[in-house]
């Protein structure tokens, strides 16, 4: 428990610093390269902070053009890892309560990052909407299936959310297995250990165009979830 609140103390002033340094680079480089390498430097800085390294397999599998990265979600740091080593300039589909803080909001919506209502059904779906025009434009995006942080390490049932997503959008999924982060920081715990984060990427899956809209979605589902389980450690 020291551990992570020392690690704590050094990665949310960290944060403040990178996402400050971020918003004001926005208004110079409207492209997001320097956004992304932000990100991207954040991410290893508080990997390396926490002595977390990081095993990548399978980027061959990531096509050309946008993307929507489906993974599994056991901790915090998963997002840490996707951030540091997808090659990719990635975004990220995240609640819209996490717009409304200081700095670190601000800087989010200025990178490109896309808010999530998830206050009632009719705003759900139109953020849905929106998300999906912003990935045909040339977007590749993270999304966590799960919805939550699981706490045995096994796969949660599937939200049927990103699914509809990915077939409004139109375009590849990979799916994404992280083992060891479930053990480096452990959900609901204030817990951090020292430790290897394995990434294995899967080969790209197709939306369904030639299914109704509910068959396509549970193809989806039940080939993203197939991959995933595939390499996921008991």
């Amino acid at each position: 428990m020291v551990r992570a609140y020392l690690f704590l103390a050094v990665f949310i002033p960290l944060t403040l610093i990178f996402a400050a340094s971020a918003l004001i680079c926005t208004f110079f480089d409207n492209s997001g390269r320097v956004y992304a390498m932000h990100a991207r430097l954040w991410s290893r800085i508080s990997l390396r902070i926490a002595g977390v390294r990081v095993r990548i397999q399978g980027l061959e599998h990531i096509p050309e053009g946008p993307v929507i990265f489906m993974s599994n979600h056991q901790s915090n740091f998963d997002i840490l890892t996707m951030i540091a080593h997808i090659p990719q300039q990635i975004h990220w589909i995240a609640k819209k309560e996490l717009f409304d803080y200081p700095v670190f909001g601000a800087s989010m919506r200025r990178g490109g990052y896309i808010p999530l209502d998830r206050s009632d059904g009719r705003k759900a779906l139109k953020s849905m909407e929106n998300a999906a025009r912003i990935i045909r434009s040339g977007k590749s995006v993270v999304m966590f299936p799960e919805g939550t942080r699981t706490r045995d390490l096994k796969l949660l049932p599937f939200k049927r959310g990103g699914f509809m997503l990915a077939q409004k959008a139109g375009v590849p999924v990979v799916p994404v297995t992280i083992n060891g982060s479930g053990r480096i920081n452990p959900a609901g715990r204030k817990m951090l250990h020292p430790g290897i984060i394995s990434v294995t990427l899967h080969p790209a899956i197709m939306p369904d165009n030639n299914l109704s809209r509910n068959e396509a979605e549970n193809r989806l589902q039940e080939k993203v979830h197939s991959s995933i389980s595939s390499a996921l450690e008991s």
